[in-house]
């Protein structure tokens, strides 16, 4: 049988291990579907509902393995529903190619069927965009497409009419396309700053007196170097939600995380910092950080162009964190003055206890604290954890404790809701012998509620464990918090997701009660295959930041003012939280 233009794709695909394509069928992909029908040995196929959730496969396969995450769509509406998924990867920074079809080449233009020049509407999103022009060209723009990808840490788009992917291969090439020009050659430097700009930052470290560390997402797999850097420098380790991975919650040095879903010994530290030593991360939340000028900064970071983006920073270290931190510890040198290491540990003591609190109320309706701390008793030190976006988010970066060796995300930058689900598949599916939750809202899951009838395909044992308080919540608090406006279009029409997960040939729980939780929980975890728990919650328990400003009580009060619905229960919801505080 003749080789295709679609089989050279496949070729090169292989040749940069690419095992696995996250994809939907249809007529302006079937070039490609045969080529990997023919190398359904090699590259699995897995199919989705929907085009939206093979790009958050193929971004969560991305962020969970390292490798370069792949996904299929065809022509028009089928590349279209992709975009989404690909700016997560594009704003989280994840290796992602997207293949595309097109419609046949010379209508292309001509208002002809799905007539849409989809490498054109992926001008923004991707750091690679190409169009195949014929067979000859495709081993030239794979290559490039993955090796842009991986080394660039982006989307690549390969746009590929129909009839091209059917051509045959080889035929005349021109004169200056040299067959076999091109390698699957994956080149790596060191990543190291030079040794002046380590002596500058070493400086600055020394000298400081309340240093603090920021570790994002670039600063995972360094969890030794941030903690010897801590222990040396006195400071605590802060964690955006990307970088809560960084380093275990039961570390000595982390206060947990930043922002409105961080914590209080967090922001007080940050208020109080002298010196801010930036690792991989671009935490987008200026506010949060130190007041330019308060403290002295220090960022190390793979993507030059990021430096100086969130704090102005007086030195940066352009480079691969772990290294870039093997590199800098030998220089600094080791703070005798522990004393605002150790408040921020006295800090993290209050605040634990405070959380214990909220996650023991026996009240009803059930608070979600309660069902995060169930979650987080069982996961396993290989658990690997995808949360959704949403007040989910708080209760996961709060209560779920990251014990080293596992992993979690979300969607970080783009916070997309929806992502919880297709990232917990593809991590299922890249590490089948491991504990995978996915901790999602009942909003977010019931986007993408239909990929969950290819747990059971796919025979996938995923934990969905939805926190269900039919509502759309953090867009309902910040519509009263930030504005100061009665919450409008917020509330959800129930949905019966244990009745659901049965109906796609899976098992399902509801616990709706304090005292059940654990048990319904213990029985759910030990259940083969893929099961969801449907745990029904208090709509009005608040999201609350780790300190309420005088500008956000305002606000709260205004809305209720205003005429906010529920705003009797809201408000008493919100004064039994604080007693808890307080008692």
């Amino acid at each position: 049988m003749s080789q295709t233009a679609s089989d050279i794709l496949i070729d090169v695909l292989q040749e940069w291990g690419v095992d696995t394509i996250f994809g939907l069928p249809g007529d302006g992909i079937n070039g490609i579907m045969e080529a990997l029908r023919k190398k359904a040995d090699a590259i699995r196929f897995v199919q989705v509902r929907h085009e939206e959730a093979a790009a958050f496969m193929a971004c969560g396969y991305a962020k969970f393995t390292g490798r370069l995450g792949v996904c299929l769509a065809t022509s028009g509406p089928g590349g279209i529903h992709l975009l989404n998924g690909l700016y997560d990867a594009k704003l989280d920074g994840q290796p992602v190619l997207a293949i595309t079809g097109m419609p046949y080449h010379d209508l292309i233009g001509t208002h002809t069927q799905q007539d849409v020049e989809l490498d054109k509407l992926f001008m923004d999103v991707a750091k690679y965009n190409a169009r195949v022009m014929g067979p000859t060209h495709v081993e030239n723009v794979a290559h490039l497409a993955c090796r842009t990808a991986l080394l660039y840490r982006g989307v690549s788009h390969i746009s590929f009419p129909v009839d091209l992917q059917e051509a045959a291969a080889g035929g005349q090439r021109s004169k200056r396309n040299i067959k076999g020009h091109m390698s699957e050659l994956e080149p790596h430097s060191a990543r190291l700053p030079n040794d002046t700009d380590l002596a500058q930052a070493a400086d600055i470290l020394n000298g400081g007196k309340k240093i603090v560390i920021l570790a994002g997402r670039g600063a995972i797999g360094a969890a030794s170097e941030l903690e010897q850097a801590a222990e040396l420098l006195g400071a605590p380790i802060v964690k955006p939600l990307l970088g809560k991975a960084a380093v275990p919650d039961d570390s000595p040095y982390t206060t947990g995380g930043i922002g409105l879903l961080g914590t209080r010994p967090s922001q007080d530290a940050i208020e109080a910092c002298d010196t801010l030593l930036m690792v991989g991360t671009s935490f987008p939340y200026l506010e949060f950080l130190p007041k330019p000028g308060q403290a002295r900064g220090v960022q190390i970071e793979l993507d030059p162009i990021r430096i100086g983006l969130r704090y102005p920073v007086e030195v940066g270290l352009v480079g691969d964190s772990r290294r870039t931190l093997q590199a800098l510890t030998p220089m600094l040198r080791r703070h005798d003055d522990r004393s605002f290491l150790e408040k921020a540990q006295q800090g993290m003591e209050k605040w634990r206890k405070v959380m214990d609190e909220h996650a023991a109320a026996p009240d009803v309706p059930m608070k979600p604290q309660v069902v995060a701390k169930e979650v987080n008793r069982l996961l396993r030190d290989d658990a690997i954890v995808a949360c959704d976006s949403g007040t989910i988010a708080t209760w996961w970066a709060r209560y779920i404790h990251v014990k080293r060796g596992q992993m979690h995300s979300l969607s970080g930058t783009l916070a997309s809701m929806a992502n919880g689900l297709p990232y917990a598949m593809a991590a299922q599916i890249a590490y089948p012998e491991r504990q995978v939750v996915a901790f999602v809202g009942d909003g977010g899951f019931s986007m993408l509620m239909a990929e969950f009838a290819n747990c059971v395909k796919y025979r996938l044992p995923i934990r969905v464990v939805i926190v269900k308080n039919n509502s759309l919540g953090m867009i309902k608090w910040e519509q009263m918090v930030f504005l100061g406006n009665p919450e409008y279009g917020c509330e959800l029409q129930p949905i019966d997701f244990a009745a659901y997960a049965r109906a796609c040939g899976a098992t399902g729980f509801s616990v709706a009660d304090p005292k059940q939780c654990g048990g319904v929980l213990d029985q759910a975890f030990a259940t083969p295959g893929p099961v969801i728990v449907e745990a029904t919650v208090d709509p009005f328990e608040p999201p609350m930041p780790p300190r309420v400003t005088v500008q956000q009580a305002t606000k709260f009060a205004e809305a209720l003012a205003k005429g906010t619905p529920h705003r009797n229960k809201i408000a008493l919801t919100v004064l039994a939280d604080k007693v808890r505080e307080l008692v």
